[in-house]
């Protein structure tokens, strides 16, 4: 499993260091789901094959904290968001997203739709 910094782009800023990209189906099924925590660094970069509304959907079930959630298209660019709550049913992009990062709350006010985002694999 690739581990590696999410980066912003425009600014160069590694907004999270300890991203795991995630594109198996147990590793997208499983997500954040039973972990007591999550450190402001740690995320998910979970790939779909292909921009879709209903590919990229969430669910917060099991879930014991919130998480912030960034829908990013074919080129990384983020296309909407949400600050997801435990055990809501479901969360879905308002526009097809091709990338779902799950990530720690803080990391919510400091991206925005319209940033483009980079997966840096750690060397």
């Amino acid at each position: 499993m690739k581990v590696g910094n999410l980066v912003n782009k425009a600014t160069g800023d590694v907004v999270a260091s300890r991203i795991r990209w995630c594109e198996s189906f147990g590793c997208k099924l499983r997500g954040l789901m039973f972990r007591r925590t999550l450190e402001p660094e740690e995320g998910l970069l979970m790939a779909a094959a292909s921009a879709s509304r209903t590919a990229t959907s969430i669910h917060m079930m099991f879930m014991a904290f919130p998480i912030a959630v960034f829908w990013l298209d074919d080129s990384y660019c983020v296309v909407d968001k949400v600050l997801a709550q435990p055990w809501h049913l479901a969360y879905a992009p308002s526009l097809p997203a091709r990338y779902t990062v799950e990530a720690h709350p803080d990391l919510f006010e400091r991206i925005q739709p319209g940033d483009t985002l980079e997966f840096q694999p750690a060397q």
